[in-house]
């Protein structure tokens, strides 16, 4: 039996957040970030809402968290995430000094492995490939109804 609060519950809270970015029409990324068992903060991507290239779902997500827990670091707390970081909001995960990185689909072209593989705090957990079908299929689904 699997405990409630597994990294795929909280991947499905993430994945939840990228359909309603698809619905928006932005890139289908969505983002949680987990104190204890509890989600203190959830966003989007919204570059073309607010019409600014670093509305990514992880820097928006980081400070909504930051601003809920009143503190810049946020070293225990988990950030769950459809796709890779790119090398942006690999900086703002490493200055935020997130205790784990938990992402469902590998992003090749501008994920931070194959870029900055060093951009995060020392101390962060990476753990990938959470969900990785489902997530990789909502981008999928994305970018065929946009071609």
């Amino acid at each position: 039996m699997r405990k409630p609060f597994s990294d795929e519950y909280f991947m499905k809270q993430a994945l939840a957040e990228a359909h309603i970015a698809a619905e928006e029409d932005e890139v289908p990324v969505g983002a949680v970030i987990v104190c204890g068992d509890r989600i203190i903060a959830r966003a989007h991507n919204q570059t073309e809402r607010l019409n600014d290239p670093t509305a990514h779902a992880e820097m928006l997500v980081i400070t909504s968290a930051t601003g809920a827990m009143g503190a810049k670091y946020l070293t225990d707390c988990r950030l769950y995430v459809t796709v890779e970081p790119c090398v942006m909001c690999a900086g703002a995960i490493g200055w935020s000094q997130l205790s784990a990185v938990v992402y469902g689909t590998p992003d090749e072209k501008r994920g931070f492995t194959g870029h900055a593989p060093n951009a995060l705090h020392p101390k962060t957990e990476v753990r990938s490939g959470v969900m990785e079908e489902e997530c990789a299929a909502e981008m999928k689904s994305f970018f065929q109804r946009k071609r």
